[in-house]
């Protein structure tokens, strides 16, 4: 069990030599003893040391620190048999299933978590990018409405003091304008509109001789 609670099963193995052929035959008689004498002294030193450590460090490069140690403790304790450990080694280091679907769970849950928080953060950059966006195409839209009204009062006041200086200088010319401009959108336009005229009405005073004389005597 480690630290933070969390069951491994372990698959370990020691490289050694027999140091003292009189105190190893004296201490255990045989291979087979020493053996298991050694089995032991490694489980219970992996599980001294191990179960100091969180899993995460039992998966990371402090791994082979963990093993020095390990190795450091056996080796201490097989000196009484004669024998010299060289090295003791982890094969292989598993959860158990049921820890192994509780973690992966829980990696799971905090995957989802931070994809949440993710797209929350970008919703919430994208929805100020959005506000920015817009206030400043508004900001441009009332500028260029008011560039145009600026520019249409410049070109209305322009064209009325054309107008008033053409007809300071020659009334009788602009007044024939005016009438050709409304002839124009009255009669050749295309507009259907019907006109019920006398004769004599002003409307018509250029269409006679006399009203062109007036303007062409000038």
């Amino acid at each position: 069990i480690a630290l933070d609670q969390k069951r491994i099963i372990v698959d370990a193995y020691a490289k050694f030599i027999i140091r003292d052929p009189l105190k190893f035959y004296i201490s255990v008689g045989n291979e087979r003893v020493a053996q298991s004498r050694l089995a032991s002294i490694i489980n219970a030193k992996i599980r001294g040391v191990l179960g100091k450590e969180n899993l995460v460090n039992l998966i990371s490069t402090n791994r082979n620190k963990l093993m020095s140690q390990i190795t450091k403790d056996v080796a201490e304790e097989a000196k009484d048999f004669g024998i010299d450990v060289i090295d003791v080694r982890i094969k292989r280091a598993d959860l158990p299933s049921a820890n192994s679907e509780a973690i992966f769970r829980r990696m799971q849950t905090e995957r989802t978590r931070e994809a949440k928080e993710f797209r929350a953060e970008g919703f919430e950059v994208g929805q100020t990018i959005k506000s920015k966006a817009d206030k400043e195409v508004a900001i441009i839209i009332a500028e260029a409405r008011k560039t145009a009204q600026i520019t249409r009062g410049e070109g209305d006041g322009l064209r009325n003091k054309i107008f008033a200086d053409a007809f300071g200088r020659d009334p009788e010319f602009f007044s024939f304008y005016r009438a050709m401009q409304s002839y124009e959108k009255s009669l050749i336009s295309g507009s259907e509109t019907s006109l019920v005229l006398s004769p004599d009405s002003e409307f018509f005073r250029y269409f006679g001789e006399s009203g062109l004389k007036k303007v062409l005597k000038k």
